[in-house]
């Protein structure tokens, strides 16, 4: 299934901002994968059968990013796709959030405290219960549910909206360690925290600060860590730095190919 397509005449995230709302959902919603709309039947304008809308937007006219809500079901807690993007200082697509959810997959409260408090994803505050039976499940720091395996699918998607905007590259902050990994394999390039990268792989090298690290002393910390990137990501996860993974910015150029720069290669 493909979206329709009409020639953008603005070339910023604010410029579609201060167009009239009406035209909005569908200069946003080629964000949206079309494998995400083929999987769970969903198509323009995004209102099932009761009237009720699948897709929420938060993009008011004077700001400089959009959030976008993709829900397969009205009722459902988690969106299928979540995504928060912006406007760099020089008018290029930033990628500060995207998540992609398995709606048919357990959820896991690490996104929240039991009495209901944010974590904010485990930066601020964290549900160590939540994120433990997580991390047993298979799952990588910050996601609540099992992901859609759709990341490719997301990024030509991408593509595509950046090249409607007459840009030739976007921007991408990876929250956890993981992520940085994953953007590296799907051609992403690091425009800052590649030195903090090659430092993490040292570090988990033979001899490394960060192997010595690892250990009994945190079920996040287990020594198998070492030989994993999802569970490297949850020792770092664990403060195993002693800093806070942060100030990690990449970028991919349009049509560069899958699967370079890669900096490891520690299995999944």
């Amino acid at each position: 299934m493909t979206m329709p397509y009409t020639p953008l005449k603005v070339y910023t995230i604010s410029g579609i901002n201060r167009l009239p709302e009406r035209q909005k959902p569908e200069i946003y919603s080629r964000l949206i994968p079309p494998a995400i709309l083929e999987r769970f039947n969903l198509k323009p304008p995004f209102i099932n059968d009761q009237g009720a809308p699948l897709l929420e937007l938060t993009c008011s006219q004077g700001s400089s990013d959009v959030e976008l809500k993709l829900r397969h079901m009205a009722d459902f807690p988690d969106p299928v796709l979540y995504g928060h993007i912006t406007d760099t200082y020089t008018g290029q697509v930033h990628v500060l959030l995207y998540i992609l959810n398995d709606p048919d997959s357990p959820r896991f409260d690490v996104d929240r405290l039991p009495d209901g408090t944010p974590t904010k994803f485990g930066i601020y505050f964290r549900n160590t219960a939540a994120e433990q039976a997580a991390m047993q499940s298979g799952l990588a720091p910050g996601q609540v549910r099992k992901g859609l395996r759709m990341l490719g699918q997301a990024i030509s998607a991408f593509e595509s909206f950046v090249a409607s905007l007459g840009n030739e590259l976007f921007f991408a902050d990876p929250l956890y360690y993981h992520n940085a990994i994953l953007f590296e394999r799907y051609g992403f390039t690091y425009e800052r925290g590649r030195k903090l990268m090659d430092r993490i792989q040292k570090g988990f090298d033979t001899g490394g600060d960060l192997l010595a690290r690892l250990g009994d002393s945190s079920p996040f910390r287990q020594p198998s860590a070492a030989r994993s990137i999802r569970l490297r990501s949850w020792a770092i996860h664990d403060d195993l730095l002693g800093e806070p993974f942060t100030n990690v910015t990449m970028y991919k150029r349009i049509g560069k190919s899958f699967g370079t720069d890669t900096s490891s290669g520690c299995p999944w």
